[in-house]
């Protein structure tokens, strides 16, 4: 796994790079570039759960404000590895660990054909759901999941029922070709949901 990057600091949280694995093609999405010039963060091999657990406890975390699950893949595609961690985490009773989030396409009960929401209890502190859009046919086209239509309704679904088991709960869009009529339909969405809303620049 020469050069793979597993932990990273990204705007003073540190950001855990799990899996290049996803079950969307958004076209806002760098993963569609040549691996060159992805860098370090696209893997040659997914890091085991053992070599992130000890990555990740080898730092001062005084310096971040969060730990972050993200990446080029999506972290729940790698879900049972990834509440390991945490409960890990929890375990080593580190003074300095800071909340940790889940960066999501909010596809995790999909992934596995359950609800997973319960799950996440007591391992998490936030998870941040990428919504993208105000409406199914705007998501399909943006997301392009694997999953087709089903894929809208196990995001709404998981933003709702992650309230349940997560203190904190966010959706966010891309400022992809959005007009401030659309940002104003998400918010509204984000909202009837429950969940609080964010507005993400994009990176081009």
């Amino acid at each position: 796994m020469t050069g793979d990057i597993i932990t990273y600091d990204y705007y003073g949280s540190l950001y855990i790079n799990l899996t290049n694995r996803c079950d969307c093609r958004c076209v806002f999405c760098i993963r569609d570039q040549a691996d060159s010039s992805l860098g370090g963060l696209w893997l040659q091999e997914e890091p085991k759960k053992e070599d992130v657990l000890a990555e990740i406890l080898g730092q001062d975390l005084t310096q971040y404000a969060e730990i972050v699950f993200c990446g080029y893949g999506e972290p729940t595609c790698r879900l049972d590895d990834l509440l390991w961690i945490c409960d890990q985490l929890h375990a080593a009773h580190r003074p300095d660990l800071p909340p940790i989030r889940l960066n999501t396409n909010g596809h995790a009960s999909l992934i596995h054909h359950r609800d997973v929401t319960p799950e996440l209890q007591g391992r998490l502190d936030a998870v941040s759901v990428s919504l993208n859009a105000s409406n199914a046919a705007d998501y399909l086209a943006i997301t392009r999941p694997g999953a087709g239509e089903a894929a809208w309704q196990a995001m709404l679904d998981f933003v709702r029922d992650a309230q349940n088991y997560v203190p904190k709960v966010m959706v966010s869009i891309v400022d992809y070709d959005k007009t401030p009529q659309e940002i104003e339909a998400c918010r509204h969405l984000a909202e009837s949901l429950g969940a609080i809303f964010r507005v993400r620049p994009f990176a081009g």
